[in-house]
């Protein structure tokens, strides 16, 4: 496995909502495209939906975004979609797999993909849905199957064997890009890029965390071991232990 950012194929899109970070990353040419979603857009106090959007989209420079639909009503999702498509070209619609009962969203995908809508299918976990959602997008516009890898890895399961499989069924549908979602860790970026993962979205916090690709590990130590010591200083920690009367050969 290479660590080195320069040799991934896997394509780093950021996945965030705070709209100067966002302005940051878009002009770094490791970024490739944006995704957000509404936990990320309230985290980020986010409160016109398309009004922050709309300045998203004006600062990305064409690249793909994805912006998910709320409503928890298929007919309503079905509307919602159709108009976040019509704010660009570069415009992916984020369809949740479910709804918040359990029901699946494969139908309105397939109507959506129908009418020429590019969705993004998301939250997807399970086998099952990567086959679906997988069969649901085939043909159609371009389109996202996006499997949250490190959902799946918090619950103790592996997810490089479900992401090989999508990628692997993805083989033949050449309108659609796998999406590893969710990872936990700047490894999880080389993981996507050796099982033949189209995208991974990646954190602003695990971006900063790519600046240790490569990194000598003799020195990361050293860098650690003086972090502990700093900060125990900043701390104002004292101990006054008794004196030892033998100390160990060399003390």
């Amino acid at each position: 496995m290479q660590h080195s950012i320069e040799q991934l194929n896997v394509k780093l899109f950021a996945d965030g909502a705070d709209i100067d970070g966002i302005r940051s990353l878009a002009r770094q040419p490791y970024i490739r495209g944006f995704t957000t979603n509404p936990t990320l857009m309230r985290q980020a106090g986010v409160s016109d939906y398309e009004a922050f959007a709309r300045e998203m989209l004006s600062v990305v420079q064409g690249m793909p975004v994805s912006f998910e639909v709320f409503s928890d009503d298929f007919e309503e999702m079905y509307d919602q979609a159709r108009y976040i498509a019509e704010w660009g070209s570069n415009v992916f619609v984020k369809i949740p797999i479910t709804n918040t009962e359990g029901e699946t969203a494969i139908p309105l995908v397939r109507a959506l993909v129908h009418e020429g809508v590019q969705v993004n299918v998301t939250a997807i976990l399970t086998q099952q849905q990567i086959e679906q959602s997988i069969a649901a997008v085939a043909g159609g516009p371009a389109a996202y199957v996006s499997v949250f890898a490190g959902r799946v890895a918090d619950t103790g399961r592996d997810p490089l064997p479900m992401i090989r499989s999508a990628v692997t069924l993805l083989h033949d549908a050449r309108n659609a890009e796998l999406i590893w979602a969710s990872p936990r860790e700047v490894l999880n970026v080389f993981q996507a890029d050796e099982a033949g993962c189209h995208v991974i979205t990646v954190t602003h916090e695990l971006l900063r965390k790519l600046t240790n690709v490569g990194r000598d590990l003799q020195d990361f130590s050293l860098d650690t071991v003086r972090m502990f010591r700093r900060d125990a200083v900043a701390a104002g920690f004292s101990l006054a232990p008794r004196p030892v009367v033998a100390r160990a050969a060399g003390f």
